[in-house]
């Protein structure tokens, strides 16, 4: 599925949008948005952590029922393996979970919004922050 153009949003830039960003607000605004679904996972995390874990809660469900998803398949695994493997050789460490939704980014060519700069050093990967 090729997707190119469009933008994949990492953890930070939904919770920009959940704080009302503006630049965020605007762009998402104007552009095709994909979620991974190991970001959802985060959210969903962060939920149960919060002190208002209902109220948060509902605003994933409602986000969720707004965007597409896009899950984990044996492409994204292949992704990650080659991803894990270069940073490995680089020494440059990345969380696990951005490992995965860089390797998401790659199998539907998007471009992944992200204000984590740890990223860059994902080879392949389309990057912008909003």
């Amino acid at each position: 599925m090729r997707t190119s153009g469009n933008y994949l949003l990492d953890t930070n830039i939904i919770i920009a949008f959940y704080d009302k960003d503006p630049n965020v607000l605007k762009e998402i605004a104007k552009a095709k948005i994909y979620v991974p679904s190991i970001v959802i996972g985060e959210l969903w995390f962060g939920a149960e952590k919060s002190g208002k874990k209902l109220s948060n809660q509902r605003q994933i469900e409602a986000f969720v029922d707004q965007v597409s998803v896009l899950p984990v398949t044996e492409t994204t695994s292949k992704h990650y393996g080659v991803i894990k493997n270069a940073l490995k050789q680089k020494g440059k460490p990345v969380p696990e979970n951005d490992m995965w939704i860089a390797a998401i980014a790659l199998e539907y060519d998007l471009v992944l919004v992200t204000r984590d700069r740890h990223f860059s050093y994902v080879p392949s990967v389309k990057l912008v922050a909003w």
